[in-house]
């Protein structure tokens, strides 16, 4: 660990980071290569990245790896990033049990195919004991989708007798969305240069802190991680309210 990691420990450590890994494809075509090398070299920062917040004791870590309007990509270039999931689970499983990584899967994965819905399953089983490192990824993810279904939800329970309609708050609310396990992201990044949140936990980051990088995300590691970080340290979290 070098004196900067160190320097990051001693002062206030993001609880949650969400990452937002853009710019595979971009990545690629500079380089002269098919879209999908982009995400094989995206891999390799994923796994960095998990080993920088396992070195900095950061408790939770989600990664946007899929959106729901992703399924609008040309069908070649989803087949090959489902494959790379797949290999993906399938390598790291043991690796992320050696590091006391806990996986969990949120999003609409009924459109993959049976297999790798089984494969996120067995995942999420085999590691669900792990306690070091709380890693979501986000699969066929919607922000938008998260908050209606949780609306549906609420209705259902209030018709049935479940909850009463004076009962809502933003706590409740919260439990009711596919990150109720965690708490809300104190900061997201986003790599390309592009300065959206694009549908990426509307709910849960309305408070979080926005660091944006121009590095594409294959080419994005531990200095840029820690640097995230320390922009983080460098500001004041208000919560709406005026500075003390």
């Amino acid at each position: 660990m070098n004196d900067f990691s160190l320097k990051l420990i001693n002062a206030v450590i993001p609880r949650h980071i969400a990452i937002i890994m853009d710019g595979n494809g971009r990545w690629a075509q500079n380089k002269g290569l098919p879209r999908i090398s982009g995400h094989q070299q995206g891999m390799k920062a994923v796994r960095e990245t998990i080993e920088s917040a396992l070195e900095l004791k950061i408790p939770y870590l989600t990664l946007f790896g899929f959106s729901w309007e992703n399924w609008k990509r040309p069908e070649e270039e989803v087949d090959e990033l489902i494959k790379l999931l797949t290999f993906y689970l399938e390598k790291e499983i043991d690796s992320l049990n050696e590091n006391g990584v806990c996986l969990k899967v949120i999003g609409d994965i009924s459109p993959f195919n049976q297999s790798v819905i089984s494969l996120i399953k067995e995942a999420e089983k085999q590691t669900s004991h792990n306690t070091n490192l709380f890693l979501t990824v986000a699969l066929s993810y919607s922000g938008r989708r998260d908050i209606l279904q949780a609306t549906k939800t609420i209705i259902h329970d209030i018709k049935t007798g479940l909850l009463t309609s004076d009962q809502i708050n933003d706590q409740v609310f919260s439990q009711y969305l596919m990150t109720s396990t965690m708490p809300d992201p104190d900061l997201v990044i986003r790599t390309s240069g592009e300065k959206r949140i694009s549908n990426f936990l509307l709910w849960q980051s309305a408070y979080a802190e926005f660091v944006f990088f121009d590095v594409y995300w294959p080419d994005f590691g531990k200095k840029d991680f820690t640097e995230a970080i320390a922009l983080y340290q460098n500001r004041q979290r208000r919560y709406g309210k005026v500075s003390i």
